[in-house]
């Protein structure tokens, strides 16, 4: 993702801190308990390490970092989906910001928002990002996508699924 614009670097090099977070809990002594994300909803609830309603002494809670990182899945599964089925001509930064709008821009202040839409605007033309990716022709890209698309699609349903029957999509 590093290579795809400042963006995209800045969405990696967070979502690598979140996971290395999450590794950090696997390798610590309660390890056992992150090794689903059922156990680990199920351990951090019973045993009050999630901030329910103000960010408290648990800012870094599995459930907590997890979120974090289902919402950004959830803008990467928008904008790959709307790479996939997009025109030759259509503007990357038009539609990475669609994705954005409708997730992520509704968690981050004014600011944030505003200086990821500039961001948006320095991503390459459609081809030219589909080039980046190394996957082969804008064809394999839009096969590749349409492989994987369902794969994050479950990941993202399954997440959202558990997160909303325990009531934990809004912490914060």
């Amino acid at each position: 993702m590093n290579s795809l614009g400042t963006i995209f670097s800045f969405v990696s090099k967070d979502a690598v801190n979140k996971i290395q977070i999450m590794e950090n809990y696997l390798k610590g002594e309660s390890g056992e308990r992150y090794r689903t994300l059922q156990s680990m909803v199920e351990y951090e609830l019973s045993s009050n390490l999630v901030d329910l309603t103000k960010r408290g002494s648990h800012p870094d809670s599995g459930c907590r970092t997890i979120l974090r990182l289902h919402r950004a899945l959830r803008w990467l599964q928008l904008f790959l989906d709307k790479l996939r089925t997009s025109s030759e001509d259509s503007k990357t930064s038009t539609l990475c910001a669609e994705a954005y709008n409708a997730s992520l821009a509704n968690y981050h202040p004014w600011i944030i928002r505003k200086t990821a839409t500039v961001a948006f605007l320095a991503l390459p033309v459609r081809n030219t990002f589909f080039e980046v990716m190394n996957v082969g022709t804008a064809e394999d890209v839009v096969d590749m996508l349409g492989e994987a698309m369902p794969y994050v699609s479950n990941v993202y349903d399954f997440t959202q699924e558990l997160y909303s029957q325990h009531n934990l999509l809004d912490l914060p």
